[in-house]
């Protein structure tokens, strides 16, 4: 039998989480959301035999659930031992963007993978959306962001340790300063999208 090549990454310490960040991530989104399940769980149990161990997934994305199910897929198969071996980042999607949401929203992403924990829950994108609404949405979808109450329940989620570490996503400066004013804890990644996202959202929210 061919043995596979595994890959090498470097990882960076992450926060006083004493867990660190492999800073080569293999990304699970596929356009149109959620088409290709399948292909996705296929490609995570091939990624993980091959050494990657940092794995990027978002509620939005539609991909907890095939990613939860190649976690444990490997773990039958033996390329790891233990979940701890592994480094899981979700994100907060615009629909639950508000203070009531976000412990349910992550609690709903949890259930998906089939995770007691994962190391990285990020907000998506500094904005919020009318409660529940997907993608893609309208510009009369768009509600203010509430900074500080999001934040605060981004905290709580830490807290109660069903999340290592939070952060954000495609937050400029003026935004991150915004956010930092009023933090406990502050974000340990201001993680930036691939492109495309990034120039919807910013058609949509300027």
């Amino acid at each position: 039998m061919k043995m596979k090549k595994k890959v090498s990454i470097p990882e960076a310490p992450l926060g006083s989480t004493g867990k660190p960040i492999p800073l080569v991530g293999f990304g699970t989104a596929q356009f149109p959301f959620g088409a290709a399940t399948e292909v996705v769980k296929e490609s995570v149990v091939h990624a993980i035999e091959v050494g990657y161990r940092h794995f990027d997934t978002a509620a939005i994305y539609q991909s907890e659930q095939p990613l939860g199910e190649a976690i444990a897929e490997a773990l039958r198969l033996g390329p790891i031992k233990s979940r701890n071996e592994l480094f899981i980042t979700s994100k907060l999607w615009l629909g639950h963007a508000h203070r009531q949401l976000v412990l349910p929203a992550l609690q709903t992403s949890l259930k998906n993978l089939g995770l007691e924990y994962i190391d990285l829950y990020l907000i998506h994108f500094p904005g919020s959306l009318k409660p529940g609404t997907g993608f893609p949405f309208n510009k009369e979808d768009i509600v203010p962001l509430d900074y500080e109450a999001v934040w605060e329940a981004m905290e709580e989620c830490q807290n109660l340790g069903l999340t290592k570490s939070i952060g954000v996503s495609n937050f400029a400066c003026k935004k991150l300063e915004r956010l930092l004013a009023t933090a406990k804890i502050p974000p340990a990644v201001n993680q930036v999208s691939p492109i495309i996202l990034i120039n919807y959202m910013y058609f949509k929210f300027n």
